[in-house]
């Protein structure tokens, strides 16, 4: 009996300690980022998989009313008359928000397992990424759905919530804070996560390097006016001066053999030396941003690539039906929801920093300090770049600006502005930039319909701001004015 009592004791231990065993294992094959490496692969997913650029292009003065043959999309119908848009699907505001912010769970998520890691000097290169890409995402978010930065309002205007932490809890209650808070804690991380950044990258394109990392940083400068730092960031980008090497070399695709299809590949080609961070979308706005109802006329896109009078025929007009103008940029890709199947979604590779940028925001800041001299070399750099056959007749100088500008300005500082905006407006045709100006210096915008009718957009009106996912109130956080 005692022996029965000793096999069925041992039996109970075996089981319990089978047991306990089988309970500390995972209760899937889900991955353990316990290495550098696999933080790496979680920080992919750092940067917003949403796409701006449609809501951009609708609310500037590019596009325009087209004609009613136009791919009928209420996104591109919403933001051309300035209006809230409900729709939640992508190439919206509730889309990007979310994309957004979800990039910015993922760096959370990653710097969480770089400071916690029993030797965090092997994820400094990690913790560098992370802070970085959190910086962009809050960054993009703030300029679009906040007031620009005004350093008389900025610590009054309302901002976004800076997510500093992972989230535990179901509907955490956030505060937006103001405009001011958001670009300390910007700065904070720019400064603390560049000086990590290793550019141990297979493909850099794809990643903040240091260079990358350095032009959102003129960017970021260049909204908050410190216009020191702008041209002190864009020189670590570029240290040695190469700007005119390294923008995207449009005039080697003049040739008669060059396809539409050679165009779209190179513009977001990783390897194309304009492209210092390029992002996936999950965005249709490659597919159509070219034939919406609000898009660009043949004179449109004409006036725009056309700076000064001087036409930029290195970008290359294309038509659709006679009807609809644009300058190839884009490939849509569409992924099918299985092997014969119709549905699917559509993928826009689009890029999020370049060379053209950083070269032309520094090109603003030394106007900014009245150093005319220093910006014209930077204007021409880009210009000689972008024009068939250049010669002295297209060279920019400050006679043909006042010249050119006179008639609508006397101060030379904002003929040269005037000039400076043209020239953006030329090379970020169809990548939202021209928006983003508006936004940042308070522009005002009038858009016409094919039946003449006029709406116009004060420099401060509040639907320039972009409204935010009426889910959010349940965490606390209030709406934008209307």
């Amino acid at each position: 009996m005692k022996r029965t009592y000793l096999y069925i004791a041992a039996v109970a231990l075996i089981g319990a300690t089978g047991c306990k065993k089988y309970l500390e294992q995972a209760p899937d094959q889900r991955a353990t980022l316990n290495t550098p490496e696999k933080v790496s692969e979680l920080l992919v997913t750092a940067y917003p998989g949403g796409n701006y650029f449609l809501l951009a292009e609708s609310m500037s003065d590019n596009f325009m009313d087209v004609s009613t043959t136009g791919v009928q999309d209420p996104k591109n119908a919403d933001a051309y008359f300035w209006r809230d848009v409900t729709s939640t699907s992508q190439d919206g505001p509730s889309y990007y928000w979310n994309a957004c912010y979800s990039a910015i769970a993922s760096a959370n998520q990653a710097l969480n397992i770089c400071n916690k890691a029993a030797n965090p000097q092997l994820y400094a290169g990690q913790r560098g990424e992370a802070l970085v890409a959190r910086a962009y995402a809050h960054f993009m978010l703030v300029c679009l759905y906040a007031k620009a930065y005004d350093p008389a309002t900025a610590s009054q205007d309302m901002g976004i919530p800076y997510v500093s932490e992972p989230e535990k809890v179901v509907l955490k209650q956030y505060d937006r804070k103001t405009v001011a808070y958001v670009y300390e804690m910007i700065e904070k991380d720019l400064n603390e996560g560049i000086p990590l950044l290793n550019d141990k990258y297979a493909i850099p394109a794809y990643h903040f390097t240091r260079k990358a990392a350095h032009a959102f940083a003129a960017r970021f400068y260049l909204w908050k006016r410190n216009y020191d730092k702008v041209i002190e960031e864009a020189n670590l980008a570029f240290p040695t001066n190469d700007f005119a090497t390294n923008v995207r070399p449009w005039l080697n695709y003049q040739a008669a053999s060059v396809t539409t299809n050679d165009l779209q590949t190179f513009y977001t080609n990783a390897n194309n030396p304009g492209n210092l961070l390029l992002a996936e979308t999950v965005s249709s706005f490659g597919r159509y941003y070219y034939a919406n109802q609000y898009a660009m006329s043949q004179d449109r896109v004409n006036l725009i690539r056309s700076p000064m009078g001087s036409r930029w025929d290195a970008l290359k007009v294309y038509s659709t039906s006679s009807t609809f103008y644009f300058v190839m940029k884009y490939l849509a890709y569409f992924k099918r929801s299985s092997i014969n199947a119709n549905t699917g979604v559509y993928y826009t590779m689009v890029p999020l920093l370049t060379t053209e940028e950083t070269l032309l925001n520094r090109a603003e800041a030394y106007l900014s300090k009245e150093m005319y001299d220093q910006a014209l070399v930077d204007m021409n750099t880009l210009v000689k770049t972008r024009i068939v056959n250049y010669n002295a007749t297209h060279v920019i100088s400050d006679a043909r600006i006042m010249s050119y500008y006179g008639n609508r300005v006397t101060d030379k500082k904002e003929a040269y502005r005037l000039a400076l905006l043209d020239i953006k407006r030329a090379e970020f045709v169809s990548e939202g930039m021209r928006w983003l100006d508006i936004l940042r210096l308070k522009m005002p915008v009038t858009h016409t319909t094919s039946k003449g009718e006029v709406f116009d957009l004060a420099a401060d009106d509040k639907r320039k701001l972009l409204q935010l996912p009426e889910e959010v109130s349940l965490s606390g956080v209030p709406l934008n004015p209307r």
